[in-house]
């Protein structure tokens, strides 16, 4: 889960990060008395999950509460990138003397975490990664080790920090891998991180993402979580315990296993190129248990989705059966009634899989077409999605 800007500033000051005082406002009017509160300069910033804020228009420095209701009445309901902001936070005004940049993220692929730190901040990261490679150091994080005091020291000299500098950034790379530890995040990141004129360090402007996986342990999460813009279908999905992602393609996905799912989504936009560039609508993996019922709510949740023109069931049986699966896809049918009314292509292999596919063919729905393969499934289903 992304949390928006100002969720993450309360949990930078929950864990002692410098940061300045931040006031959401859903109104003009909340945006003027949330000004007089703080004093001074003010900066009103449109709370949205994504980047290019300040270039759309988003960010705008004020003066007075007079010109912060004015900037929020300019920012609210703008369209930033698709996403139409309802609410700003007004941030306390900073000295910039100095703009850097900080994060560490989970790295899948070394099975690690990984510090990428800047001296130069306050600019788009890929950029800076892309043109100037040698001014972003890349730093892996031993996860049982952490970033202690030493571990921050070594990461800001590879980073280029003035010998001046660094035991003042040092301690605050400790405390911003605090947030990252203790919530659970898979990125907490810092873009600008700078040095006022003041020779403070302030997190200006932080993102945090947290691992769903570890809501368990955190009964605050669930309360961050911003169920109005989330989209409906993903909302259900969750509800039903399955592992959604919607796509913006037409063909709708759904396998067992997230490793077979990702393969299909591959081999649909493949096939999708010879029938009019059809590309995958969805990631559904229903997992293990394919019963009527698990079967059922993720054919539910993909024919809710009217960008949807066909379904591509790719199952392989392992310690669910074909027949089993079968079972279930007939079970779904007969439980959802009108409500499937797109073309399904279906493909078994491994476990049972002739019992499985004489199930299918003895019901012989007039909706479900069998496939003897993956690419056969595939191509079938981008065809009725482009017909």
């Amino acid at each position: 889960m992304d949390l928006y800007e100002y969720q993450a500033r309360d949990l930078f000051e929950k864990y002692e990060v410098p940061v300045l005082a931040g006031i959401i406002a859903d109104t003009p009017e909340e945006a003027k008395a949330a000004a007089e509160k703080i004093g001074g300069v003010v900066v009103v910033k449109a709370q949205v999950k994504v980047g290019g804020r300040g270039k759309a228009g988003g960010v705008k420095v004020a003066k007075t509460p007079d010109e912060a209701y004015e900037a929020a009445q300019a920012i609210l309901g703008l369209d930033i990138k698709g996403h139409i902001v309802k609410r700003v936070m007004i941030a306390g005004g900073a000295r910039i003397a100095k703009e850097f940049y900080f994060s560490v993220l989970l790295d899948r692929a070394n099975r690690s975490y990984l510090s990428l730190t800047s001296f130069e901040g306050g600019m788009e990261i890929e950029q800076l990664a892309v043109e100037r490679p040698d001014a972003l150091a890349r730093i892996e994080v031993d996860p049982a080790a952490g970033i202690d005091l030493a571990k921050a020291t070594e990461i800001a000299e590879a980073a280029n920090f003035p010998a001046e500098l660094v035991g003042k950034v040092a301690p605050v790379f400790v405390k911003l891998y605090d947030v990252y530890t203790g919530e659970d995040a898979t990125l907490v990141e810092v873009n600008p991180l700078v040095l006022t004129e003041e020779g403070d360090i302030i997190a200006l402007d932080g993102k945090v993402s947290l691992d769903d996986n570890a809501e368990f342990r955190h009964a605050n999460h669930p309360l961050l979580e911003d169920k109005a813009a989330a989209d409906p279908l993903e909302a259900k999905a969750k509800e039903l315990d399955l592992n959604y992602v919607k796509l913006d393609g037409s063909v709708g996905i759904i396998g067992n296993g997230a490793g077979l799912v990702m393969s299909t989504l591959d081999v649909v936009a493949y096939a999708g190129e010879r029938h009019g560039d059809v590309k995958p609508a969805n990631f559904l993996d229903i997992g293990g248990g394919a019963s009527a019922e698990v079967m059922a709510n993720g054919l539910g949740i993909i024919l809710g989705d009217p960008q949807v023109k066909s379904v591509f069931v790719n199952v392989f049986g392992g310690i669910t059966a074909c027949d089993q699966v079968a079972k279930g896809i007939v079970g779904a049918l007969a439980e959802l009634g009108a409500a499937a009314d797109k073309p399904i292509v279906v493909r078994l292999d491994g476990n049972n899989v002739v019992e499985g596919r004489r199930i299918l063919e003895e019901a012989a729905h007039p909706l479900v077409t069998l496939a003897e393969n993956m690419d056969q499934g595939a191509d079938k289903a981008a065809e009725l999605a482009n017909a």
